[in-house]
């Protein structure tokens, strides 16, 4: 596997746009066939979808803005046997470097995928792969365990501050 380095740029409780910090409620979708034309290299994007939406243990979603059809990530996750599996994250083009134009989409993604795993009773557990020099990253901003070497975990206590800055009625406490 192929480590990919997800920024957490910001958590925020939605997205927010950069510079009016005016938020914009989100939803998460699945990814369609469609939606590959719009996601190639030659846009910018930096992963083959298509090679991960082949793949019939993977489930890609894409995060839009509620009422919006534009693309601004995508997530691929595997459902294991008590945890999902966060094989790859990408922001859209428009939505990383110094010219962003939203915070939040990498954490909004995480937490999507934290809910998930609540939701298929796995205690809000998700690993992934993660880059050496965001290891100390993925611990601050995510609350992310070193497991070994670069294999990194969010569980139960994490998973669910996450999911609370993103879905605000999910817990219920």
């Amino acid at each position: 596997m192929n480590p990919y380095p997800f920024f957490i740029d910001k958590i925020t409780n939605s997205i927010e746009d950069v510079k009016t910090g005016e938020v914009y409620e989100t939803e998460v979708l699945p990814f369609t066939n469609a939606d590959l034309k719009l996601v190639l290299k030659k846009y910018h994007w930096n992963f083959n979808w298509m090679e991960e939406q082949i793949k019939p243990s993977r489930k890609v979603f894409k995060l839009v803005k509620q009422g919006n059809t534009e693309i601004q990530g995508i997530i691929s996750i595997e459902i294991m046997s008590n945890y999902l599996e966060l094989h790859l994250i990408e922001v859209a083009p428009h939505n990383y470097g110094r010219n962003k134009k939203y915070y939040g989409v990498a954490a909004n993604l995480v937490a999507f995928a934290c809910k998930m795993s609540f939701d298929l009773r796995f205690e809000g557990t998700v690993s992934f792969t993660a880059k050496t020099k965001l290891i100390q990253h993925y611990i601050n901003t995510l609350g992310a365990e070193l497991i070994y070497k670069n294999r990194m975990k969010i569980t139960f206590t994490c998973a669910k501050k996450l999911v609370n800055s993103y879905y605000k009625n999910y817990f219920h406490d």
